[in-house]
């Protein structure tokens, strides 16, 4: 599991140039992005592609190829190998097999840009990518708004407005972080709570990572005392604007306000 730069090409290790020369097969996620790193490292070997679409079909042929006795190296287009890119299924193959992994370490977007966020490192959760369905990326950040460890998210450039916007609508304006185009030309850290952040980014370029600071103990209380000041009707719009069906809404006011289900769903009945 070899680790590529996230993009300078004098990010790559030495230990990695080595096993790049030394395997019979390099397994890459995009043949022709890998193609241009390994010219540029006067590498020539076979490549076989392995990307998410395929990953369970590929991962019995180098499976295969490796019983055989061949050696082979696993790469993304860009950081390590199975974190947000193709590559946890091969390696769940393999140890089903007794075949040894060695992870060969490098770059990786999440680290670099925590260490370099000022928002506290000592504990993280890393999430990746959240859903493109609108409903199911609000269930996501809903689920871990109340985590007190700092959050990391990846986002494409074209989904990052309304990303932001949903972690404002969920989360809260809190202290974040966007890391943008890490180790290339226009790396540039972004920081700021989330409403301004949004007022500065118009037309986002480049990948990024966002780094979200952890809830603090006030946030959920602050929530369900506005939440609890509703009225039931009120506090039904509230999600099912949100785009909850009423069974869902049903059981999200009453977790709210810690009453029984049934009593809610009555209620709503006789109205």
């Amino acid at each position: 599991m070899v680790a590529t730069p996230i993009g300078n090409l004098e990010d790559i290790t030495l230990r990695a140039i080595k096993v790049l020369k030394k395997v019979d097969v390099i397994a890459a996620e995009d043949t022709r992005h890998t193609l241009k790193l390994l010219n540029h490292l006067e590498i020539n070997k076979p490549l076989i592609s392995y990307y998410k679409q395929n990953e369970k079909t590929k991962s019995n042929i180098l499976i295969e190829k490796i019983l055989k006795g061949e050696s082979i190296a696993l790469v993304s287009d860009a950081g390590t190998p199975a974190i947000s890119d193709p590559g946890e299924e091969v390696v769940k193959e393999a140890i089903k097999n007794n075949i040894d992994i060695v992870p060969i370490p490098g770059a990786c977007a999440a680290i670099n840009a925590l260490i370099a966020s000022g928002i506290d490192t000592k504990q993280f959760v890393f999430i990746g990518f959240l859903p493109v369905n609108k409903k199911e990326k609000l269930e996501k950040l809903e689920e871990v708004k109340n985590l007190k460890q700092t959050l990391i998210f990846y986002e494409a450039p074209h989904k990052l407005i309304n990303t932001l916007e949903a972690v404002s609508e969920i989360l809260g304006n809190r202290k974040i972080v966007l890391a943008r185009e890490i180790t290339k030309i226009h790396e540039e850290y972004i920081r700021g709570n989330i409403l301004d952040i949004l007022k500065k980014v118009e037309n986002p370029k480049g990948e990024f990572v966002i780094i979200i600071e952890g809830s603090n103990k006030n946030e959920k209380n602050e929530k369900q005392i506005i939440l609890n000041n509703l009225t039931l009707e009120e506090h039904y719009e509230y999600y099912k604007k949100l785009n909850y069906e009423k069974k869902e809404i049903i059981k999200k006011i009453a977790k709210d306000r810690e009453k029984n289900k049934n009593e809610i769903y009555q209620y709503f009945l006789n109205k």
